[in-house]
């Protein structure tokens, strides 16, 4: 059976103030030898689980911070181990636009790659100096416009809301400059705080201006209002797309499907066992060296377990968690399990019951969280 698989580049030209991800400044680092051992993590994955695909996605780090011959390297070993049919799958590359030059893209074409993620988070020059990334206005504009020369044209841009000092003005403004590069999906995130970052660092010493959550929310409200007025459906909480551009791969994800991870720090889940790889690079590529799965934890999900990721992950979906997929997966009828939080959440305003699933309200999409946790050891 065809899954999905993800693999991780965790090498950045430049290190962003928000960005919690595994990664590290890609000078001086052994390029080389990591894409030597995600190699062989990918002939071991291909051989011990299966090799057919049905989407890829790299990530990082910067993907497209790889010179030209190790991104060629890179796309050779996927080719090499792993089969999918480059008319039917979604292979999705993230990218920065300021290191993005057509001799890449290029290359990424010519390997299958169909579809393109570029970390925009703001267009306004000044807070994207803020937030420490390298681009510029211009720079996302001439990305887009490289991209489609080249042959792309399912091409994704992800922007941020409740960045230090952003008002509601320059979040809807960053809305309407994304809509005027008529690309076929958006996503929107809020900025979360997270350690061992330097926005982190800076918030605990009180030097860190950020809106509040009421703030928040209404830049939340208004991309949502915006984004369906430019003709984008709101399909996952936080992910818009024109009709037939949703992303696959990351619904694989809130479907509650199985995936391959491979690099230092991703994740896979199969048969019912959640892994998750050794994060630091040199420790990666020892581990593999020696003939090592490079995994640092390894956790068969009890069943239980299982049914609460079907609900916090496919309650992400705005369709929600299908009633009849949770039967097929699990044998058992969703309100069996659940039925107090549902009964609980729908009094709340928070979900709503249609024939066929259970969904988030608009309210319930406001406070995401605090949904999500209510089916977390619920007997």
């Amino acid at each position: 059976m065809a899954v999905s698989a993800y693999f991780h580049i965790p090498f950045c030209a430049h290190i962003c103030h928000y960005c919690d991800f595994n990664k590290v400044f890609a000078a001086g680092q052994p390029i080389d030898d990591y894409l030597r051992a995600m190699d062989k993590e990918m002939a071991w994955t291909a051989a011990e689980f299966g090799s057919q695909l049905k989407t890829l996605f790299i990530g990082g780090g910067t993907p497209t911070v790889l010179e030209p011959a190790q991104l060629g390297c890179l796309l050779a070993s996927i080719h090499r181990h792993f089969q999918f049919d480059p008319q039917t799958a979604e292979f999705t590359v993230e990218a920065n636009s300021d290191g993005l030059t057509k001799e890449k893209l290029a290359i990424l074409r010519d390997a299958g790659v169909n579809r393109l993620s570029l970390g925009v988070q703001t267009f306004d020059d000044q807070l994207l100096q803020t937030i420490g990334r390298t681009h510029r206005r211009g720079d996302v504009i001439r990305a887009v416009a490289l991209a489609r020369e080249v042959g792309f044209q399912n091409i994704s841009i992800d922007v941020m809301y409740g960045l230090p000092g952003q008002t509601l003005e320059q979040f809807t403004a960053d809305l309407e400059a994304a809509f005027s590069l008529h690309v076929p999906h958006l996503s929107a995130y809020s900025l979360i705080l997270e350690p061992r970052t330097i926005f982190y660092n800076e918030w605990r010493k009180g030097r860190l201006r950020l809106p509040g959550e009421e703030m928040e929310a209404e830049m939340y409200e208004a991309a949502m209002e915006q984004m369906a007025a430019a003709g984008y459906r709101q399909y996952e909480i936080s992910n818009y797309a024109l009709p037939g551009f949703e992303s696959r791969h990351n619904l694989t994800y809130w479907n509650n499907e199985e995936y391959y991870g491979i690099g230092a720090g991703a994740h896979s889940y199969i048969d019912g066992v959640r892994r998750a790889n050794i994060g630091p690079i040199r420790h990666y590529i020892s581990a593999i060296e020696r003939g090592q799965w490079p995994h640092r934890d390894v956790r068969r999900l009890t069943t239980r377990e299982q049914m609460e990721e079907e609900m916090f992950l496919g309650l992400r979906k705005t369709e929600g968690v299908s009633k009849a997929c949770f039967r097929q997966k699990f044998g058992r009828d969703l309100h069996d399990i659940f039925g107090a939080a549902i009964r609980r959440e729908i009094e709340n305003g928070r979900l709503e019951e249609t024939e066929t699933h259970i969904r988030l309200t608009k309210r319930g999409k406001l406070l995401g969280n605090e949904v999500f946790a209510a089916f977390l050891g619920e007997m």
